[in-house]
């Protein structure tokens, strides 16, 4: 289990727990419940880059405490 840390660039740090196998859609719907919008909504990016949906988190190398950005659309 890893925890990522989301920065939504608007004040809000969010820590989720989530696996290396799950993809980025996943931890998206995850982020959707707790930012209460719908995960179509959410865009992630690591390093500047777009992380796509049907990809594993683990193929990205974003391990334990890894920053990601958050954008909505």
């Amino acid at each position: 289990m890893i925890e990522v840390v989301v920065n939504d660039r608007l004040g809000k740090k969010l820590k989720v727990k989530c696996l290396e196998d799950d993809l980025v859609g996943d931890l998206k719907k995850i982020l959707s419940l707790q930012l209460g919008t719908s995960p179509g909504r959410i865009q992630l990016q690591k390093g500047g880059s777009l992380l796509k949906d049907h990809i594993s988190l683990g193929d990205y190398e974003i391990h334990d405490n890894t920053f990601l950005e958050l954008y909505y659309l």
